[in-house]
């Protein structure tokens, strides 16, 4: 019986191989720099993506890949491209790509069960508390992105502070816990799914560096436990989405050790700092943490989606996820053997082989390769924020710790700066020059770049801030932005 893979192989393996030569194209053209650095979708494209009816008889898969690569291919959010810049996004590399393209074609449930790719995963897991400074024997799973590993940290110091009856029972609304202002809005989201509500999180407000305040954090802690609620975790946050700045790790974890407080780092992308020996001192206190959530596919370069969760007590982990079921029954030898399951310790059965593309990454460039391009990025960085202050019209918004640089066109007498600032970012990613985008600092507009792509160098950084300067002088003139 043939199944669903045809009568042959041979047309599809010509396809596999025409496929795989357009993406190495792709990549050596994105690598020159080539092409836009984005373009909207025609409306044409976008209707006949959107209205393609339900099909009932087979096509031929050349031919759809024809239409994936009219359609599709060329109106991607495109962040592999060097002059990408606008949010947190890893570029990925051609050995992540065969890495996703291996994991694809052996189709591995990683829920559980006893066989390699879990032995895979346990090892990753192992090498990524060792990059972080925290134990050998920390547990920890790969998930999809920071989201779901903030979540999963969450409901594991949810579960310590409220017992296992919190498993059965239901939460107690006297837990409540703390972040500064900077927080990334997942943080707040983990409590919403933890049945917490939003409210339980205590937002501290932050330093002129944008770092939550220590002392108002313990002011605040003092309040609620007189007040009779239950304080439960500190989040420190390592690279704060909005300006990269990094909270102070070691104080925080003396704080919640003094205090009996589960500490927690969101270390999305700031974590992998801890790779390069110029930037590690930021990360000072991080392998102290009780658990840390980052991503592979940011910083490190792994195709998305590759996030990571640790926890430094193991076993309090499976306390808050493992379950005992009939038809998940583990055995002492045989395919059901290999206890504990990875299912055991998060939300996810159905659990795909992204431990695959993060080792190969990690074999591949070594962590001293990593730290290297840490660096390099946050070179970028540097080169970009000392052009901006030799611009007499734009502004640096904030200090750049790391990668992030938040900037603004200033135009004296202007009253609309905010919305000008909005309306160049636009035209510089319709223009296909770059893509930065905009956050709020202080309470204004910024323009801001996040330098997370390893192929993105400080030509790009120029080209973008002169790609800018020539769309403004348009507007001033009042000329229509380049098209």
């Amino acid at each position: 019986m043939a199944g669903l893979d045809g009568e042959s192989l041979e047309s599809l393996r010509a396809l596999g191989h025409r496929m795989l030569d357009d993406l190495f194209d792709r990549l050596e053209a994105q690598g020159r720099g080539e092409g836009p650095a984005w373009q909207p979708t025609p409306p044409d494209v976008r209707l006949a993506l959107l209205d393609e009816p339900l099909p009932a008889a087979p096509a031929d898969p050349s031919r759809l890949y024809d239409e994936i690569r009219e359609r599709i291919v060329p109106y991607g959010i495109n962040n592999t491209h060097p002059r990408f810049m606008g949010w947190v996004h890893g570029g990925g590399t051609a050995v992540g790509m065969l890495a996703d393209m291996l994991s694809a074609g052996l189709n591995n449930n990683l829920g559980g069960r006893d066989h390699a790719p879990v032995l895979v995963e346990r090892t990753v897991v192992r090498w990524a508390a060792e990059m972080l400074g925290m134990p050998p024997n920390s547990g920890g799973i790969l998930v999809t992105g920071s989201s779901i590993a903030n979540m999963i940290a969450v409901l594991t110091a949810r579960r310590r502070a409220a017992g296992p009856a919190v498993r059965v029972d239901g939460v107690d609304k006297r837990l409540v816990g703390y972040a500064g202002a900077t927080a990334h809005g997942c943080v707040a989201r983990a409590f919403d799914m933890a049945g917490l509500g939003t409210a339980a999180l205590r937002v501290i407000p932050c330093d002129d560096r944008h770092r939550l305040r220590a002392d108002l954090l313990a002011v605040r802690v003092a309040e609620d436990r007189a007040a009779g609620l239950i304080p439960f975790i500190v989040v420190g946050t390592a690279g704060a989405v909005d300006t990269g700045a990094v909270d102070d790790l070691d104080a925080l974890a003396s704080f919640c050790a003094a205090e009996e407080l589960w500490f927690h780092v969101d270390g999305a992308f700031g974590a992998l700092a801890a790779l390069s020996p110029r930037l590690h001192p930021l990360m000072a206190g991080l392998g102290r943490a009780d658990s840390v959530a980052f991503d592979f596919h940011k910083w490190a370069q792994v195709p998305y989606d590759a996030g990571c969760v640790l926890v430094r007590d193991a076993p309090s982990q499976a306390a808050a996820f493992a379950q005992s079921l009939a038809y998940l029954s583990r055995a002492d030898r045989g395919a059901a053997a290999g206890a504990p399951w990875p299912c055991d310790l998060g939300p996810d059965l159905s659990r795909g082989f992204r431990a695959l593309k993060v080792w190969m990454t990690l074999r591949s460039f070594g962590t001293d390769g990593l730290g290297r391009m840490v660096d390099g990025c946050c070179a970028v960085a540097s080169h970009l924020a000392a052009r901006v202050e030799r611009e007499p019209m734009l502004e640096l918004m904030a200090p750049v710790p790391l990668n992030i640089v938040c900037f603004r066109v200033t135009v004296p007498g202007r009253p609309d700066l905010d919305d000008l600032n909005e309306e160049l970012v636009k035209d510089l990613h319709e223009s296909g020059i770059a893509v930065p985008s905009t956050t709020t600092v202080g309470g204004t507009r910024v323009i801001r770049a996040a330098i997370v792509n390893h192929r993105t160098g400080p030509e790009d950084a120029d080209a973008m801030i002169d790609g800018l300067l020539a769309l403004l002088d348009r507007r001033l003139a009042g000329a229509r932005p380049l098209p």
